[in-house]
C-alpha cells in the first residue's frame, strides 16, 4: 500500500530555514503530482505547494519566493524546501498525492517571532 512519511519539521526561529522530507512507497512519486499541506493552530487545512509530473511547480502566494518543493526521482522522496520562515508558517505540515488519496501523518513546523 501507498506510505508517505515527513520528516524535518522542528523549532526555528523567524527569518530561519527548514527542509522537510516526504519519502514514498507503494508509488512511483514522479509519476504523480504531489502536494505539501499544511494546517496551522485553529484554521483549515491549505495546499501550500505541489510538484506535477512534468515537474513544473505551483504555490501560493504566502510561501511564493520563499519555499521551493522538488523530488528526488532515485530516492522517491519528496522535499520542501522553508526559507524566510514567518510565525505565520507555523502548522502540520504533510505531503499528499491527491490521485492516490494518500496522505503523510505530518510533521510539526514552530517558527518563534
Amino acid at each position: 500500500q501507498v506510505q508517505l512519511v515527513e520528516s524535518g519539521g522542528g523549532l526555528v526561529q523567524a527569518g530561519g530555514s527548514l527542509r522537510l522530507s516526504c519519502a514514498a512507497s507503494g508509488m512511483i512519486l514522479s509519476s504523480n503530482t504531489m502536494t505539501w499541506y499544511r494546517q496551522a493552530p485553529g484554521k483549515q487545512r491549505e495546499p501550500v505547494a505541489d510538484i506535477r509530473r512534468d515537474g513544473s511547480t505551483y504555490y501560493i502566494d504566502a510561501v511564493k519566493g520563499r519555499f521551493t518543493v522538488s523530488r528526488d526521482s532515485a530516492k522517491n522522496t519528496l522535499y520542501l524546501q522553508m526559507n524566510r520562515l514567518k510565525p505565520e508558517d507555523t502548522g502540520i505540515y504533510m505531503c499528499t498525492c491527491p490521485t492516490l488519496s494518500a496522505w503523510g501523518q505530518g510533521t510539526q513546523v514552530t517558527v518563534s517571532s
